[in-house]
């Protein structure tokens, strides 16, 4: 389970570095463009390809985050394994479901 776990952090951080450069520079040029949030809604509407681009951020960051999460409570506190793998899941399935419920807000 644990080599598993290392290699879906691994893969991960490789995915989230062009998603989250992306994300910064779509983020830079709408600001500097002066949009709104009501343009940028209009801009993503329906939107396929940015659904599954932040359809993919989102379940990158919902698998990452709570693997690191759980490393740390592990390392860091005295809890049993059971606590720190029921609470990194929840987080986990936490971040799936807001995540995924901002992108069909975003772009359905």
């Amino acid at each position: 389970m644990e080599r598993g776990l290392f290699l879906a952090q691994r893969l991960t951080a490789l995915l989230l570095v062009p998603l989250v450069l992306v994300h910064l520079g779509v983020m830079l040029v709408a600001i500097r463009g002066g949009l709104t949030a009501a343009e940028i809604l209009g801009r993503t509407q329906g939107s396929v390809g940015w659904g599954l681009f932040y359809g993919t951020f989102v379940v990158a960051v919902a698998v990452h985050g709570p693997i690191g999460l759980r490393n740390a409570l592990r390392e860091m506190t005295g809890l049993n394994r059971w606590t720190v793998d029921g609470l990194s899941l929840g987080l986990a399935l936490l971040l799936l479901a807001l995540g995924l419920r901002a992108v069909l807000a975003v772009v359905g």
